[in-house]
């Protein structure tokens, strides 16, 4: 089988490189899976630059999330082969190569209706959402929901699943173009933040009262801004700091206008509740199965260029997912 080693770290176009490897043995407690879609990640080039939270020792293989199928199973599985499932590879064998082995507990069914690409596109970033949205925010019908980038992965999830609730939603990204596809994702409201004012915007479209979620996975000035048109009992949602810098959020200003800021770690989620993960991911289901959510993929890549495919997300101009396909 072929799959993307890191032996050195360094830009992916340097540093990655294809090599024939054995296919994994089977192992108990672990499913032998054939890749159909592997979902390229931002954090995926921070890894292969030494620049990420989690530092594996090389050679490692990047890949976080992976669609594809069971081809062999441990004794005792409650998992049987030809089933199509979602999974997140484990470092120090990511989901870049075209045969992965995966613990049980990091594997999920999905239908056989769901796309390869779409089920590889949608875990990490419709759970983080979902968790945020739903579990830490408990955001109501009728409720206003504030989207930040909301063409990227995360924020197009949001989108979709704060109308899914029945919120308002207004949504930010940089560009007509962007804009328009959060409108097309279901936005009420789509502003570009690079010649329009978020804060004015929201204050018009709630009569002045603010939005009472909202969704920030940038920080740095969004978030400053974003706590001048939050509502009353409103909920600051700190998703990520795509934006570069950290910001600081003086208490003052949190007590003056009663709302929180709410921090939103899914992956220690995911490490402390296991079994509300699988419900989350069999309720993304139905809503998938209903139409109410489908994941934004900006293009499909054949395999051998998920290099050149990492440095094109690395320009921050794309939108939705990337996806390679072995």
């Amino acid at each position: 089988m072929k799959s993307w080693i890191v032996n050195k770290l360094g830009d992916p176009k340097d540093v990655l490189e294809l090599q024939e490897l054995s296919v994994p043995a089977v192992e108990e407690g672990k499913l032998l899976i054939q890749v159909e879609a592997s979902s390229l990640n931002f954090f995926d080039i921070l890894l292969c630059q030494g620049k990420y939270q989690e530092k594996p020792p090389t050679p490692f293989t990047p890949g976080a999330e992976i669609a594809g199928i069971v081809r062999a199973v441990g004794e005792g599985s409650q998992f049987k082969a030809g089933q199509r499932v979602v999974a997140t590879p484990p470092l120090p064998n990511g989901g870049y190569s075209e045969w992965v082995s995966v613990p049980e507990d990091s594997v999920y069914v999905i239908s056989d209706a769901m796309s390869a690409s779409e089920a590889a596109s949608m875990f990490i970033t419709y759970q983080t959402s979902y968790y945020a949205l739903y579990h830490r925010a408990n955001i109501q019908a009728g409720e206003v929901l504030l989207v930040h980038a909301g063409a990227g992965g995360v924020g197009s999830a949001a989108i979709q699943l704060g109308k899914a609730k029945g919120a308002k939603v207004i949504a930010t990204a940089g560009g007509p173009e962007k804009a328009q596809l959060c409108k097309e994702l279901g936005a009420d409201v789509a502003i570009d933040y690079l010649t329009e004012d978020f804060v004015e915007i929201v204050k018009k479209e709630t009569g002045g009262r603010g939005a009472d979620v909202i969704y920030d996975p940038v920080g740095g000035d969004v978030f400053d801004r974003s706590r001048k048109c939050i509502a009353f009992d409103g909920r600051l949602l700190v998703i990520g700091f795509a934006g570069g810098r950290i910001p600081d959020a003086p208490a003052n200003h949190a007590l003056i206008k009663n709302y929180s800021i709410v921090g939103v770690h899914w992956g220690l989620f995911r490490r402390l509740n296991p079994d509300k993960v699988v419900k989350i991911h069999e309720d993304l289901m139905r809503l998938h199965e209903e139409g109410l959510i489908k994941p934004l993929i900006y293009r499909e890549y054949d395999f051998k260029d998920v290099p050149s495919a990492l440095d094109v997300l690395a320009d921050r101009q794309t939108y939705g997912k990337l996806v390679a396909l072995p």
